[in-house]
């Protein structure tokens, strides 16, 4: 799948979230849900695979499941980057919607795979 593409899914989801959400995410609009996805792509870039190499242990030690508490750290990264168009009320929310991401971004993935066959 195309890298805009996937920038464009991810500010969709960003909006539907915020949405099913009201009260502990709010995103302003598409243009700040658009900025979000492409902060949150760059930092997945550049700042995300040093988090992964720094944190081995411990994400060896939980079978994995710290990768979310990462996933969640570049959300709340991206929204101190984007501005107050884009807020998480609590950590626990940036968790909840670090996981609904990657499940919709998997799952768009995979089925995006499947058709082009």
């Amino acid at each position: 799948m195309k890298y805009w593409q996937l920038i464009v899914i991810n500010a969709l989801t960003f909006l539907a979230l915020s949405g099913f959400f009201p009260n502990t995410f709010y995103v302003e609009n598409i243009w700040i849900a658009l900025a979000a996805s492409l902060v949150l792509s760059v930092l997945n870039i550049a700042v995300k695979p040093i988090l992964i190499l720094l944190s081995l242990p411990i994400t060896l030690l939980t079978l994995g499941l710290f990768s979310i508490i990462i996933n969640a750290s570049m959300l709340s990264l991206t929204s101190f980057i984007v501005g107050s168009g884009f807020q998480f009320g609590t950590f626990g929310t940036t968790i909840l919607v670090a996981i609904i991401l990657s499940f919709v971004n998997t799952f768009i993935t995979n089925r995006v795979r499947m058709t082009s066959w």
